[in-house]
């Protein structure tokens, strides 16, 4: 969502200073930002859904800007569901992101194949199907005009629009890659009374990361992420993150040209993981707020690890039991 104040003036002056860094900073970020996107990936790309092993249930709470009134707040409930064949996967997603007096709540259902390329190399597919209800609560904030012609002589407007997205995802035991677009539907979104607060167009996600193996107690993992918007510069993540033990994970990342964060995860127990990042903003923006917050909290169930890292386990008949680890990705 893109806020534009060429023809509204919110919340008097440090209201209208937010959305104006709200269109400066998020122009290259239509969809809700995550620091934790690893974690996060069934979010924005419907063909993850099936690269699962057992299924999984992601809660996530964003606190973007803390300390300014009316700043970006995003709470996201998804879940990853593999069918017994292994070739499909089925998944959920509701987002509420809010900001100011606006909010959108999404949600869709999606669906994924997958193929063998290899052995070791497997390609799904997936896409995703829902809708945005957009709420604007004009009452939530003092207009300097009050005959501002958007306003129309009414408080609240809300309207529901459809979604369609679709995304690929190519993975190994050690590596990753993916390509999605959130959705298609671009041209949904346009209507005379909110033409001057949303505008929306085809946003490309691609993300990738890799695995390497340091010793038997550690792993490294960069990552990266890049949203495409036409016409708006790009946005990069960069991550690195370090497992230790199967158990704590500390990394960084960086967002170009926007914030740096400090990332830590702790796997409670096979099947329960929380993971937390702080966000310093390296712009401007960083000497009006306290920084931005996320919270992950991530349910396996079932086996609840990855298909590759392994934790050695004895039987009862003295064989060694494989015992799935904490998922990287």
């Amino acid at each position: 969502m893109h806020y534009r104040v060429n023809s509204i003036r919110y919340w008097k002056a440090w209201c209208s200073g937010l959305l104006l860094l709200a269109t400066l900073m998020g122009y290259g970020q239509k969809e809700p930002q995550y620091t934790q996107y690893m974690y996060n990936i069934g979010s924005f790309n419907p063909a993850y859904v099936g690269s699962v092993e057992t299924p999984d249930i992601t809660g996530l709470y964003r606190v973007q800007w803390s300390g300014i009134p009316g700043a970006p707040r995003t709470l996201r409930f998804g879940a990853n569901v593999p069918l017994a064949n292994e070739k499909h996967g089925l998944g959920l997603n509701v987002v509420s992101d809010q900001l100011g007096p606006t909010s959108q709540t999404y949600i869709d259902f999606a669906y994924s194949f997958q193929v063998k390329l290899s052995d070791e190399t497997k390609l799904s597919f997936g896409i995703d199907a829902g809708g945005s209800l957009l709420d604007v609560d004009y009452s939530k904030g003092d207009f300097e005009n009050p005959n501002e012609p958007l306003l129309n002589g009414q408080d609240t407007f809300n309207k529901f629009y459809p979604t369609i997205g679709a995304g690929m995802f190519m993975y190994q035991q050690n590596w990753y890659f993916g390509l999605s677009v959130p959705n298609f539907l671009t041209n949904g979104i346009y209507a005379d009374e909110v033409a001057n607060i949303v505008e929306d167009k085809v946003q490309f996600n691609f993300i990738g990361g890799y695995i390497f193996e340091l010793s038997e107690g550690l792993k490294f993992k960069p990552a990266f992420l890049v949203n495409y918007l036409n016409g708006a510069p790009l946005n990069v993540n960069l991550s690195t993150n370090f497992l230790i033990n199967d158990i704590v994970t500390l990394g960084a990342s960086y967002r170009w040209e926007n914030a740096v964060s400090g990332l830590a995860g702790l796997q409670i127990s096979s099947g329960l993981f929380l993971g937390y990042s702080y966000d310093y903003n390296t712009n401007g923006l960083g000497d009006y707020s306290q920084g931005s917050h996320e919270v992950i909290l991530k349910f396996y169930l079932g086996k609840g690890g990855s298909k590759d890292l392994k934790d050695k386990k004895r039987e009862s008949n003295g064989k060694p039991k494989q015992i799935d680890s904490p998922r990287f990705f």
